[in-house]
């Protein structure tokens, strides 16, 4: 019988992958499913990269790149980090790799040793406890309260550090919150970490330009120029230019961490694929009003579907992102709720469930998130489609009894 290494059969499946994965099923069926649970711009990638990339085709750059990536693109990267961030990197501390998650997952593979801790404040995003735990690191969650913005504090970063500990991820702006560290709250964690000189830092900037409201964003390195020597940034063209299909990400960082990731980089994907690369190229050097058009549109689709959600009270939202383009909504007064069928809703994995099966309505439980009861709603999609969707989850709470 075949078997599969203990480490693959003990990892879960991303789960909004999953869920997304469950709602095209469903729409293979035939059953109209509406899917708010991916983090996807659903516009297309602005023509002129697309250009770019054929053009690169038909030139010949069809062949392998080096494993972090064409010099070209890396020059184009560190040029966007003067410019936006006021950050100066040379070419060879700047990788890329095939998507900003590769870029995490091969950081902690150069990294970690069996036991390493991470600090990983919560809400976050689905997948960095399970690609540290894949890697031998132990995550240490740090519930980051709507109290406190969900953004961790100097006090709770202080007392999550240990001697075991490796790493502290930040992401700003944040999935699944949209939280925005301002530059004071960025010093006053780098305070605290000047206290801890081994401990290394991963700040995913991946929502970077899709800032919804007056909160301006600031890179960790850029607010705490003294870790530079000890900071990864995670970045990447993804979401700034609905570019997620293309699969690029870049990082930034001290060049013997990056020498490391191009190590693995050489021993798995061999590099990012080079008409790709060209694109990303294009999209970072080429004319960013697609990228401000982007984000306006974001801002746009906030504004009416925080209106929209009046006819939801049973979903509360008691802090307004600042960028992203997510909704992390409390669900507390659906728990305890019966459905028609007489299933008690008793956590927000089940509210999800529930929501996806009587609504129609794709969301992803805050439990894969780390913190409940909540459900993340994405608004990258057509916001006709999200009023339809709180219509339809409307509806489908109105057929709850009480427990």
């Amino acid at each position: 019988m075949l078997k599969l290494s203990q480490k693959v059969e003990s990892l879960p499946s991303s789960p909004s992958m999953a869920i997304s994965s469950q709602a095209k099923k469903m729409k293979s069926e035939g059953i109209d499913v509406i899917d708010l649970s991916i983090g996807e711009p659903d516009f297309n990638t602005p023509k002129h990269i697309i250009d770019a990339a054929m053009a690169a085709a038909k030139a010949g750059a069809t062949k392998y790149t080096v494993p972090a990536g064409n010099e070209s693109l890396r020059k184009a990267i560190a040029q966007k980090f003067k410019q936006d961030n006021e950050l100066d990197y040379a070419v060879a501390e700047i990788t890329t790799g095939v998507g900003a998650k590769q870029l995490i997952f091969n950081a902690f593979m150069a990294t970690l040793e069996s036991g390493d801790e991470v600090v990983v404040p919560t809400p976050c995003w689905v997948s960095y406890g399970d690609i540290v735990a894949l890697h031998g690191g132990v995550p240490v969650y740090v519930p980051c309260s709507e109290a406190v913005g969900f953004k961790l504090t100097p006090e709770a970063l202080r007392q999550s550090i240990t001697a075991r500990t490796r790493w502290l991820i930040i992401n700003s702006p944040g999935n699944p919150t949209g939280a925005v560290y301002s530059r004071a709250e960025l010093e006053a964690l780098g305070e605290v970490l000047k206290d801890f000189p081994e401990v290394l830092v991963m700040s995913d900037e991946i929502y970077e330009h899709i800032i919804l409201t007056g909160v301006p964003f600031v890179s960790f390195a850029q607010a705490c120029p003294y870790l530079k020597d000890r900071m990864l940034i995670i970045n990447g063209v993804s979401k700034s230019y609905a570019m997620t299909g293309w699969r690029i990400g870049y990082a930034a960082g001290p060049e013997k961490l990056i020498g490391g990731m191009n190590k693995l980089e050489s021993q798995s994907c061999t590099s990012a694929t080079s008409v790709a690369q060209a694109a990303a190229q294009a999209a970072l050097l080429g004319d960013q009003d697609c990228v401000r058009q982007a984000r306006q549109t974001f801002v746009d689709r906030l504004q009416t579907i925080r209106s929209a959600l009046a006819i939801v009270p049973e979903l509360t939202l008691s802090s307004v992102p600042d960028g992203a383009f997510y909704l992390f909504l409390g669900c507390q007064s659906l728990i305890g709720r019966r459905t028609a069928e007489g299933q008690v809703l008793d956590s927000d994995a089940a509210v999800s469930g529930f929501l996806l099966h009587a609504a129609q309505v794709a969301t992803v439980p805050g439990a894969a998130f780390g913190m409940s009861p909540y459900i993340r709603l994405s608004f990258a999609t057509d916001p006709a489609l999200v009023v339809k969707a709180l219509k339809n989850i409307r509806s489908a709470i109105d057929g709850l009894a009480q427990g």
